[in-house]
């Protein structure tokens, strides 16, 4: 992987942790949501970003390089499919609000946009 890639992957996690700290803060403490689920639905999309970026990078590219396609096309798989279990495992044995959770999900595609934003302004387009 580039040395570009992996600082603007990195870039992407630090928005999302910001971000997931000002909803955390603003929203918090007027209880609009819950901390606990938005911070678990922060973690969850963080984790599987940081994972399918650098996953893609560590495992799929060298596998690609020796003819093995399928093995990292399932390996690929094998990973959203644990991802996919571990979320269904999160709202069926523990009770959490699916609204925070969710707004915590989705604060890391703000965080991609946020990126997306700041790169293009640096570049002048």
């Amino acid at each position: 992987m580039e040395a570009a890639s992996k600082r603007t992957i990195l870039r992407i996690e630090l928005w999302h942790a910001l971000l997931l700290l000002g909803l955390l803060a603003s929203l918090g403490r007027i209880k609009m949501v819950e901390p606990v689920a938005l911070l678990m639905g922060g973690v969850f999309m963080g984790l599987n970003f940081f994972l399918l970026s650098f996953g893609v990078a560590w495992v799929l590219t060298p596998l690609a390089s020796r003819g093995r396609v399928k093995l990292g096309i399932a390996l690929l798989v094998l990973k959203v499919a644990i991802f996919l279990a571990l979320l269904i495992t999160i709202f069926f044995r523990f009770e959490i609000d699916a609204i925070s959770f969710s707004l915590g999900f989705s604060s890391l595609l703000l965080a991609i946009v946020v990126e997306a934003v700041r790169a293009s302004v640096k570049l002048g387009l």
